[in-house]
């Protein structure tokens, strides 16, 4: 099996999904004529998304930790493939049942995502382009970034909801 191809699968997956919903958010901007109109939810996911960018810019341009162990040199601390596929879909997740009502097909696409997330950080190990450390880093970040965005959901959703 190469793992290296696999995970790249995964992660290409997990982009395309944060693709469908900027898609989702420019459909709203259109059709509902007015920025201010777009579903908070799906603006805030801004805000993981600069987070994964900066700490991969911070780790692989300015603060290497870490380099891959098949011996390329390449910086490998945190494992982008984990931290991207992680926060992306730890987030898509918080926010799957908003736009999707049948619960079966809302299970579904979570499992096949907690799936893709516990696959990729295994499969990095297992290409020999990460070591252990790094995919739990990548997690640890994206947990981190996906609690971050959690919270602003909630309270955007709380203050909706006053309103």
């Amino acid at each position: 099996m190469n793992w290296d191809k696999i995970t790249d699968i995964m992660v290409y997956t997990a982009l395309a999904t944060a693709g469908i919903l900027a898609v989702l958010a420019l459909y709203q901007w259109i059709t509902r004529k007015s920025f201010k109109k777009i579903d908070k939810a799906l603006l805030t996911l801004i805000v993981p998304a600069i987070l994964v960018v900066a700490t991969w810019l911070i780790f692989d341009k300015v603060f290497i930790l870490n380099t891959r162990p098949n011996g390329s040199g390449e910086p490998s601390f945190p494992s982008t493939h984990t931290m991207i596929t992680a926060t992306i879909f730890l987030c898509t997740i918080t926010i799957l049942p908003r736009y999707i009502k049948q619960k079966y097909l809302v299970v579904i696409l979570d499992l096949i995502m907690l799936a893709f997330t516990i696959l990729v950080p295994i499969g990095r190990v297992l290409a020999n382009k990460h070591w252990v450390s790094d995919v739990i880093g990548g997690l640890i970040f994206s947990v981190i970034f996906a609690g971050i965005y959690f919270v602003i959901v909630k309270k955007l959703t709380k203050g909706a909801k006053n309103e």
